[in-house]
């Protein structure tokens, strides 16, 4: 098995992006259901937006200068048949179609009906209306591959003509949770400690795009970390917690020993989240494996370093440089390490949360992400870039 050296954090980063191939297989979903998925390939308008010329108001479409004779009604849908003749008008709605020979709309609230005419200040020509094609043309790009689904471009993408999309399958996520002393439920006792890293991790990869397909608790016995990750089918990574530091019962390493893997990352310089890696189980076809350490907020601060750029890859996301902004307070971190600390903007500056130990979860639940304080000591006022959670 080979092993790196412990690597910063922005290397550990960037190995875990090239890591995982960006070519998961697509399926096509329904509009309706590809809100918050990734697209598989660009989309281009169907048609161009709006399809026809159209009414922005409700009012009088005219021809020529007033007053105008009122002839009938255009209803939205329901197109007028025929030339609109000089000295003319219709009743319209917003969004109905404007009829040949037309030069304007009158807005309701400015017109005066009287003795089957409409009496009001001639418009200018094209007032009140929307030409086809204003917003976007056929052939346009409106959305791009990698790109995430919001709601306002689904409706986009529907209003141009598309009913479905080609979406990228989530990744597959397998869960190990190691540790003879974790209690399932209730107050922890005996010595136990409650479980956390189980119930909060579906949440995360679920926010980063991926889904857990798997979760099952192993004792901390080697021959039991290497059945388990031995049983696991059909997934892209597998995450483990706990085993990745080096003492006795800490096994993680042996197991992807005996299984033949290739460290990708092997321990990175940040506290917390030090013992994470990364490895490429070569004799499962190329299965990615995340290890993160045991203690939680450990562990998410290696999710965010190594699993979220793992799956945004798969998903074929483009990488972007985090956010730079000025700390409130003074930070520091151990010579050649880079300390996360958890916290939140405050009129986009960070303000150090409390309870910062890597075992405690206080802090983080009250926290939308992390500072990255570069080694030695960082004052208050100075620049740290901002690695925001899911």
């Amino acid at each position: 098995m080979k092993s790196f050296q412990e690597l910063s954090w922005d290397e550990a980063h960037l190995r875990a992006w090239a890591a995982a191939s960006g070519n998961l297989e697509s399926e096509i979903v329904p509009l309706a259901l590809a809100v918050e998925r990734i697209l598989a390939a660009d989309c281009l308008a169907l048609c161009d937006l709006p399809r026809y010329t159209t009414s922005a108001m409700d009012g009088w479409v005219v021809s020529g200068q007033g007053p105008w004779e009122i002839i009938g009604d255009v209803k939205a849908g329901q197109p007028f048949i025929g030339t609109l003749g000089d000295g003319k008008t219709l009743r319209i709605a917003t969004g109905a179609v404007i009829p040949d020979g037309a030069s304007a709309v009158v807005r309701w609230e400015i017109a005066e009906e009287k003795d089957g005419y409409i009496h009001a200040s001639n418009p200018l020509a094209g007032n009140d209306i929307r030409p086809s094609g204003d917003e976007c043309k056929e052939g346009d790009l409106l959305a791009s591959r990698g790109q995430l689904l919001t709601p306002s471009l689904i409706g986009l993408l529907a209003a141009t003509g598309y009913d479905e999309l080609l979406i990228t399958r989530k990744p597959r996520v397998a869960l190990l949770l190691l540790g003879d002393e974790l209690q399932l439920s209730g107050i922890p006792s005996d010595g136990l400690v409650r479980d956390s890293l189980g119930p909060q991790l579906p949440g995360w990869l679920a926010r980063l795009g991926a889904e857990v397909i798997s979760t099952n608790y192993v004792t901390d016995e080697l021959e039991s970390v290497i059945a388990a990750i031995n049983a696991i089918e059909d997934c892209d990574l597998i995450i483990s917690t706990g085993g990745t530091a080096d003492g006795p019962r800490d096994h993680v390493h042996g197991a992807l020993a005996a299984l033949g893997a290739e460290f990708i990352v092997d321990r990175i310089r940040t506290r917390p989240g030090h013992p994470a890696l990364l490895a490429n189980l070569s004799a499962k076809k190329s299965l990615l494996f995340l290890g993160l350490p045991g203690n939680p907020q450990s562990a998410v601060v290696g999710l965010m370093t190594l699993g979220a750029p793992v799956i945004s890859a798969f998903l074929g996301k483009s990488q972007h440089p985090l956010e730079t902004v000025e700390t409130l307070d003074a930070l520091s971190a151990p010579p050649d390490f880079i300390r996360l600390v958890v916290g939140n903007l405050i009129d986009s500056r960070f303000s150090m949360g409390k309870h910062l130990g890597s075992a405690m979860l206080r802090g983080l639940a009250s926290s939308t992400g992390f500072a990255l304080a570069p080694s030695g000591e960082t004052k208050a006022g100075e620049k740290v870039r901002w690695l925001p959670l899911p």
